[in-house]
């Protein structure tokens, strides 16, 4: 098999790196970044962080920091019409995944022009304007992904958009970022980054290049979660947990995802649920509806998160791993969609609709069991 491995160009890791901004731009030749945030960097002084090098090397910049949560075509417009205004050759995103997907759109819809469905998943957008990526959150690995997500405001469609493009000249992952979190986002994005780790080992685009990597986030990840949780002034753990997560990252890029994010999507893009929580709420569920059909590659996750033992058999491994998954999502909190607050009418009249919209995505036939439209109906049904 022949692995076709994508990464940035600029991979730094460590606390304070995120200070190495005007190092990163001068390596790569820009000086004129577009920076895309949020409005709570802006208020809680991270932009600040990487404006005062910016100003004290004169170099010429703009910032955008109306991103919201779950991208919407109109917040990706709303950037794209102020990097338009401006002489920009880069953009550089910080903040969690969101902003970091947002800057991804306008760097592909900078070059390319068109409206965001056009670079809907099966399209591949080989180029667009160079992207710097400073993350916030242990979680997404957008950093080191070729991929972002972007709701369509009036579909509500949550659209895969792939391709070299999408993927970042560099990175700076700088844990102490993350330091701030508060515990719902920190157990949410960890639990994501876990979905990121096992999804790629588990995935039929799995190759030997990705399962190390894969292993060694899962395996870190379990560990540290509800350390990195319930003491959010560890470093040792929030820093091992940020590691992972571009880790997590980077395995899934180059192997996929697959049932998990597929039916994550739409459940984020209908009822608004931040999306490391709507892979916590299946993660659990699909593993146990997808573990007979890849014993060997769950057992061994199970194996090297430390849940079972190299002397039980794959059998008995499964059925830990899953157990072991539904403890984590009841240690760390994680409701389900009643208890988040979706009506049951609402969610039992979307649940074709987002079948539908999970199989759209491509992500499910990478699963090892691959499910049909009311197999996942009946996973939806089965964690409301």
């Amino acid at each position: 098999m022949i692995a076709n491995i994508n990464l940035p160009r600029i991979l730094r890791v460590g606390a304070g790196v995120s200070g190495q901004l005007v190092t990163s731009l001068n390596e790569l030749g820009l000086a004129r970044p577009l920076l895309v945030t949020d409005p709570f960097m802006l208020e809680c002084g991270y932009c600040e962080r990487l404006e005062a090098p910016l100003r004290a090397a004169g170099m010429q910049y703009g910032l955008f920091s109306e991103c919201v949560p779950d991208p919407t075509t109109d917040s990706v417009y709303a950037a794209l019409a102020q990097l338009r205004e401006g002489d920009y050759d880069c953009v550089v995103a910080l903040g969690g995944g969101s902003s970091l997907d947002t800057a991804k759109a306008v760097a592909v819809l900078a070059e390319h022009g068109g409206i965001m469905r056009d670079y809907k998943a099966p399209r591949q957008v080989d180029s667009g304007l160079p992207i710097i990526a400073i993350p916030t959150t242990a979680g997404t690995g957008s950093e080191a992904t070729r991929v972002a997500v972007i709701t369509d405001t009036e579909t509500q469609e949550k659209m895969l958009c792939m391709g070299l493009g999408l993927m970042p000249l560099a990175a700076l992952v700088d844990f102490e970022l993350t330091l701030t979190m508060p515990y719902r986002l920190t157990a949410d994005t960890g639990i994501d980054s876990l979905c990121h780790a096992l999804e790629a080992y588990v995935s039929r685009k799995a190759n030997a290049f990705t399962d190390s990597i894969a292993l060694t986030a899962m395996s870190t990840i379990y560990r540290n979660i509800r350390t990195a949780c319930a003491e959010p002034d560890n470093r040792l753990a929030k820093e091992a947990m940020m590691l992972a997560a571009t880790q997590g990252g980077i395995a899934f890029a180059n192997a996929s995802v697959t049932l998990i994010h597929g039916m994550s999507r739409p459940i984020g893009a209908l009822f608004h649920v931040p999306h490391g929580l709507s892979n916590a709420m299946l993660l659990a569920e699909v593993t146990a509806w997808s573990v007979d059909c890849a014993p060997e590659r769950y057992a061994h996750c199970a194996r090297y998160m430390g849940i079972a033992s190299a002397l039980q058999s794959d059998e008995i491994a499964c059925a830990s791993l899953v157990d072991a998954l539904r403890l984590l999502a009841t240690d760390l909190q994680v409701p389900g969609p009643k208890a988040f607050g979706i009506s049951r009418d609402d969610w039992f009249n979307s649940l074709e609709l987002m079948a539908t919209q999970a199989l759209d995505s491509g992500s499910p036939a990478n699963n090892p069991r691959v499910p049909q439209a009311q197999d996942i109906v009946q996973l939806y049904q089965r964690i409301w």
